[in-house]
C-alpha cells in the first residue's frame, strides 16, 4: 500500500513549545513507513524535524506499533523523512 492523504497523520499532543506527537495507522507496515517521503504531505500538516510519529499496521492485532522519528521535512513538496521505526511493546500474546 502506499500512503493515502485521505487518511493522514492526527496530531495527538503538542505542547506549548518543543516536538509534536503524531498518530498514523494504515495497511502500511513499517518497512514502507520508513521509507523517504512515506508521509507526502506531512509538513503541511505541521510535522517538523525531531517530531514523534507512532505508525500501526492496521492489517492484523497482532502487528506491534512502531515510533519514529521526523528527520527531514522538505517545505516545498511536504514530504517527510522518517527514522527507522523502533517497536514500542510487543504484539505477542503467550498466555
Amino acid at each position: 500500500m502506499a500512503y493515502s492523504t485521505s487518511a493522514p497523520p492526527i496530531l495527538m499532543f503538542q505542547p506549548m513549545a518543543g516536538i509534536r506527537f503524531w498518530y498514523h495507522t494504515s495497511a502500511d507496515a513499517t518497512a514502507a513507513a520508513d521509507l523517504s517521503g512515506f508521509i507526502s504531505n506531512g509538513y503541511f500538516l505541521g510535522m517538523r524535524v525531531g517530531d514523534v510519529v507512532f505508525h500501526k499496521d492496521s492489517t492484523s492485532d497482532a502487528t506491534a506499533m512502531t515510533t519514529h522519528k521526523v528527520i527531514g521535512a522538505n517545505s516545498s513538496t511536504g514530504a517527510i523523512d522518517l527514522s527507522d521505526g523502533v517497536v514500542v511493546g510487543s504484539a505477542t500474546n503467550t498466555d
